[in-house]
């Protein structure tokens, strides 16, 4: 059997390009390997292979990365295979010709950039058209969800996590449609019923002009005919966005008919997002219908599932982490917050059959459940999404809760320190694993601020990822919190006590300061103790006053005479002072003379 090969093809819009093979049978794409390399991308893409009894229609555009050959299959969607060469185009149409007997038709692409256009809901993919040609298709599997976002606008949403979808680089994640137009639905019935209607009252009343009794009866029935009238034409206009609304989500199969639902629960209050929702979980995907605004995300998006009292203790939360996070136009979701009443008890049956639990859901779910409402929705988003629920551990704060209040940035709300990890309810739902952290700093909790009744707690990210600052905690706890953080193996830093340890640490070392003078003065008495040199000055000195031998004995004695003498002179002198003051306090005072 002889087949046709072309390399470097990428498939589905992907960033790998791979060997894309004609046979008999069908059409075959395989990724390239890249030699001596293990556990690539390459390894996790699975070859693909589409026999020749499902292609429908084959189409040949300009592509992204040169030209692409675009086939509708009848049953698999679109397949796009990217990357052929314009000088392809012969013998392809001859490969498909001979093989399949199916033609390859060239389709133009508007490059005018317009904005506006007409929509066409085909087979397999959704169309946008410019002046008749083409300016873009989505295919319905590449849809996650689709929303009326308003009266005349319709919100289509794309998958972003499907493993056999492995985008190139950027990718659009949503995409709007204004639709301004208006129509009414059923709207030939209802003309048709306008003309009986009026026909018939014309009719009475031409034979009403005969008798009294006639145009009572006329006037009732016209009267009944208006009543019905009112009533019906509101119920039949429809906006054209909410036709094509309904037509997208019928065809993209996003709607209620998306598989067999596994379990539904009704008016559940969410409060992020905030509201009441319907749940439809699936085998692969969970529906939330509002009134207003509807959510689907794949059973992959959950990373994380916690069940934790509310700090009212008369609620119950369950926190669902989504990874990448639900989207309303700008607002993303990365965490759902669902809550119950704690005491509320709810009975429920799978919506599945008995085979279909024997052989999947057996070891996981249970086929009737007759529990507490929180406990029986946790233990079915346990067993779809194959992730363990996280419960609050051996913490308790002074009431006996599992929960300290506390408030980040201008929001009140509740922090757990769980087993392994922190988590802020309500808003926004915050999780901070505890192996991120670096620092944890406590602050306000010392007696210096025995006024506050509430310290504050700020943790300090590794690698500079940020800082989460919780304010007016209940001092009351902080012992009991402080000790649940050291035995984690957790770096916390008490400022108080630092502040503490610092002061004492002055203190001790003024203290040390003083001992310290009083030794040096001690040991500057020490220095005043005469030395043996000195006591032999101090013996030579009495030796020369006592000794009439020693030699200076005579200059001493000379000095002595001298200063005899000058103790007499300074006795005259004073003797001289004394009568001049006498002889001045003697005499009158003079008199002031005017100038």
């Amino acid at each position: 059997m002889s087949t046709e090969d072309y390399e470097k093809i990428y498939f589905n819009q992907g960033r790998l390009s791979g060997r894309f093979r004609i046979a008999d049978s069908g059409l075959g794409w395989k990724p390239a390997k890249s030699a001596g390399t293990a556990n690539s991308l390459a390894d996790k893409i699975k070859p693909y292979l589409l026999p020749s009894e499902e292609i429908s229609t084959v189409q040949w555009s300009k592509g992204c990365k040169g030209f692409e050959l675009r086939i509708n299959t009848k049953n698999r969607g679109i397949v796009q295979l990217d990357g052929f060469a314009a000088e392809d185009l012969p013998n392809l149409k001859s490969e498909f010709s001979k093989r399949f007997n199916a033609s390859i038709d060239s389709i133009p692409h508007s490059v005018r950039g317009w904005n506006w256009g007409k929509f066409n809901i085909e087979r397999n993919e959704m169309k946008f058209s410019v002046n008749g040609i083409p300016s873009f298709e989505i295919p319905y599997k590449r849809i996650n969800n689709t929303n009326l976002t308003s009266k005349n606008e319709i919100a289509v949403e794309f998958k972003n996590n499907d493993e056999e979808y492995q985008p190139a680089g950027d990718e659009l994640v949503e995409m709007r449609f204004y639709v301004p137009d208006y129509v009414i639905d059923d709207e030939e019935e209802y003309d048709e019923e306008n003309e009986g209607e009026t026909g018939e009252a014309n009719d009475e009343e031409n034979e009403g002009e005969t008798g009294e009794a006639n145009d009572e009866e006329m006037d009732v029935e016209n009267k009944s005919d208006v009543d019905e009238e009112t009533e019906k034409s509101p119920e039949v206009e429809k906006s054209a966005a909410q036709l094509f609304y309904e037509e997208l989500k019928e065809n993209a199969d996003v709607g209620e008919n998306s598989g067999d639902i596994i379990a539904s629960f009704e008016e559940i209050f969410f409060v992020t997002p905030r509201g009441r929702y319907d749940i439809d979980i699936y085998k692969d995907s969970i529906r939330l219908r509002g009134k207003t605004y509807e959510y689907k995300l794949q059973t992959k998006q959950i990373q994380r599932i916690f069940s934790v009292p509310a700090g009212d203790e008369s609620n119950h939360n369950i926190v669902l982490s989504i990874d990448p996070p639900l989207r309303q136009g700008q607002t993303t979701y990365p965490s759902l917050v669902l809550q119950f009443n704690a005491n509320e008890e709810i009975q429920k049956t799978l919506s599945i059959s008995d085979e279909e639990y024997e052989n999947h859901y057996k070891d996981i779910l249970m086929k009737e459940y007759d529990s507490l409402a929180h406990v029986v929705v946790s233990h079915v988003l346990k067993g779809v999404a194959n992730k363990k629920v996280i419960v609050p551990g051996s913490y308790q704060s002074t009431y006996g809760l599992t929960c300290l209040p506390c408030a980040y940035k201008a929001n009140q709300g509740y922090i757990y320190p769980l087993e392994k990890s922190f988590l802020f309810l309500n808003k926004p739902p915050l999780y901070i694993q505890y192996s991120d952290i670096n620092l944890i700093t406590i602050s306000r909790a010392g007696e210096s601020s025995s006024s506050s009744k509430s310290f504050d707690l700020s943790i300090v990210l590794r690698n500079n990822a940020g800082v989460y600052n919780f304010s007016n905690i209940p001092k009351e706890d902080q012992q009991s919190l402080q000790a649940h953080l050291k035995s984690k193996n957790l770096k916390v830093k008490n400022e108080d006590e630092e502040q503490k340890l610092l002061l004492k640490k002055t203190l001790n070392g003024q203290d040390d300061d003083i001992m310290g003078s009083e030794e040096d003065d001690d040991s500057d008495d020490v220095d005043f103790d005469l030395s043996a040199a000195e006591k032999e000055n101090e013996d030579s000195d009495l030796s020369e006053e006592y000794d009439s031998n020693a030699e200076g004995a005579d200059s001493d004695v000379a000095r002595d005479s001298d200063l005899d003498d000058d103790i007499a002179n300074d006795e005259d002198l004073e003797d001289d002072n004394k009568s001049e003051i006498s002889d001045a306090e003697n005499e009158p005072p003079k008199k002031k003379t005017k100038n």
